[in-house]
């Protein structure tokens, strides 16, 4: 005997529990509970010529199904029915019980129980990894020129000040498209955004050999090009998690997608020396340029904007994602003077200014200090690289697990924010000071390792904090604060190679400790983890 499926609707007076498949088309009933019972117990069985359908409510609160039977225990108040129905006359249209309903527990198929793992995993963190993988091309991109740039400047005779100037410029093209990022990524959407950013950077990089051997100005013009499509990239992913991400789970998915980034550097900087020692310096460029074609075609097949642009995106995910984050439409028209009225705003804007100046020497520089201080060869200055952007990878996790902890324990947005942020400014502070007094590659590179590491914590403070102050405008917001960013990487690693031409790393260090005393301040006076803009 089958026993069918059980449909249920719900009303703001009763519960409605049909069967059509249970009970015969002449012989069907409707069943309508006030939404409290207590303290009864009966049984109502009604029969049709091929089929039986049982509902048996009796105290308790659990609920089973048997072949042919439906079984829900509910409380009730004592209610007495009316004339019952012969076993094969029509049943009265609907029972009603005049005690609302205490407890009603149905049980229902899953629909979800015969779909493989895979299409079970929540949508929103699939668009997260695909955000992290993104991220994680976009640093193997930029860093393969840090390593590249040893034997390519040994070919082409440059100079410090030209290494220089040809590490800065991928930040010319970098910086104009942060605000447009932004804007566009709010205004269309970061789908087409951030798919456009990642094609755009992935030719560049595979132009760079080319580039470099018609001249210096071409390769400067390409590398410009690579900044570009980069450019919009941090922006777009902004703007796609603010729609994605419910704000429990913003300090870790922001951290795993920054992490990105680190494991990108950690990629880049392992696989670059070993393409360049078997194929040669452009290798390295074709190979992790190609990579971003393969990224591409996936990101069109599963990637959407927002939840409520995914077709595929199952109700109970959508109703998560949005009642913890309701998704607005797209910006029509950005509020500027508000937005640059606001003391938190200018607060992420010369936060982000202060910390990116040291993040970007290191990002780019790193690879000549090994070489030029610690006398490491391309192959060692390349892996022990390695360390500091793992360390980053791993504690931008554990201080996004620890911000969320926080928040969902009472600990105000604010706070956390101001306390995940000092330690980003003043733990690479500290360890920068050490690399002053110590003698030994060892502890150079441990003190590089543990700055990168506290450094990384920031992805649960500023980095963090564009979505609480602003969800809807969280594109916009990055791209203003990422462009003092960006300009801190133009001016910073410029000026490292004047400086290193007519200085040491010492005063190289001391710029970027100074810089992060200032953000430390700023950052405290005047951020807020509430929102301020809706």
């Amino acid at each position: 005997m089958n026993a069918g499926r059980i449909l249920i609707s719900y009303a703001p007076e009763f519960y409605s529990l049909q069967s059509p498949n249970l009970i015969n088309p002449k012989f069907q009933a409707a069943f309508s509970f006030p939404r409290k019972l207590s303290k009864f117990q009966s049984r109502l069985s009604f029969l049709s010529p091929d089929r039986t359908f049982i509902l048996r409510i009796s105290p308790g609160g659990s609920c089973r199904r048997d072949v042919g039977k439906v079984w829900a225990d509910v409380k009730s108040e004592p209610y007495k029915i009316a004339d019952s129905a012969p076993a094969l006359s029509p049943a009265p249209e609907s029972v009603k019980f005049q005690e609302a309903l205490n407890d009603v527990v149905l049980v229902k198929d899953d629909p979800d129980s015969s779909l493989p793992w895979w299409e079970q995993f929540p949508k929103r963190w699939v668009i997260v990894v695909l955000c992290f993988s993104a991220f994680l091309l976009c640093n193997m991109d930029r860093v393969n020129m840090s390593i590249a740039i040893l034997p390519m400047s040994a070919e082409y005779n440059w100079n410090p000040t030209t290494v220089g100037l040809i590490q800065s410029s991928f930040f010319w093209g970098y910086l104009l498209t942060q605000i447009a990022g932004g804007i566009w990524a709010d205004t269309v959407g970061g789908k087409l955004v951030l798919g456009f950013g990642v094609i755009w950077w992935s030719v560049a990089t595979a132009l760079t050999p080319i580039a470099a051997k018609i001249g210096l100005p071409f390769l400067l013009v390409v590398r410009a090009f690579m900044g570009i499509g980069e450019g919009v990239a941090m922006p777009a992913m902004n703007n796609i998690l603010s729609k994605w991400v419910p704000v429990a789970e913003r300090s870790r998915s922001l951290a795993l997608v920054y992490s990105g980034m680190y494991l990108g550097s950690v990629t880049g900087l392992a696989f670059s020396p070993l393409l360049i020692h078997k194929f040669g310096w452009p290798s390295v460029f074709y190979s992790f340029g190609s990579l971003g074609t393969v990224w591409f075609a996936v990101w069109l097949s599963q990637a959407y904007s927002s939840p409520l642009e995914d077709p595929q995106l199952r109700p109970e995910e959508k109703d998560l994602i949005i009642s913890s984050n309701p998704t607005k439409e797209h910006v029509k028209v950005i509020p500027w003077r508000l937005i640059l009225s606001k003391p938190p705003v200018w607060a992420l804007i010369v936060s982000h200014f202060c910390h990116n100046w040291g993040t970007f020497i290191l990002l780019t520089w790193m690879p000549t200090y090994y070489n030029q201080v610690l006398k490491f060869n391309l192959t060692e200055s390349g892996l022990f690289c390695v360390l500091p952007w793992l360390t980053m990878a791993f504690s931008a996790n554990l201080g996004g697990w620890i911000a969320d902890t926080l928040v969902s324990r009472g600990l105000s947005v604010t706070t956390v924010r101001k306390i995940m942020q000092s330690i980003g400014f003043l733990g690479p502070a500290f360890f920068l000071t050490q690399l002053s007094y110590v003698n030994s590659p060892a502890m150079a590179i441990l003190c590089m390792t543990c700055s990168q590491g506290t450094d990384a914590f920031s992805q649960s403070g500023l980095y963090s904090n564009h979505q609480d102050i602003g969800p809807r405008y969280a594109g916009v917001l990055l791209g203003l604060s990422n462009t003092a960013g960006v300009m801190a990487g133009v001016l910073g690693t410029a000026a490292t190679g004047y400086i290193l031409q007519h200085g040491s790393w010492d005063d190289v260090f001391k710029v970027s400790v100074g810089l992060y005393l200032i953000g430390t301040v700023v950052w405290n006076l005047f951020s807020t983890g509430e929102k301020i803009l809706d």
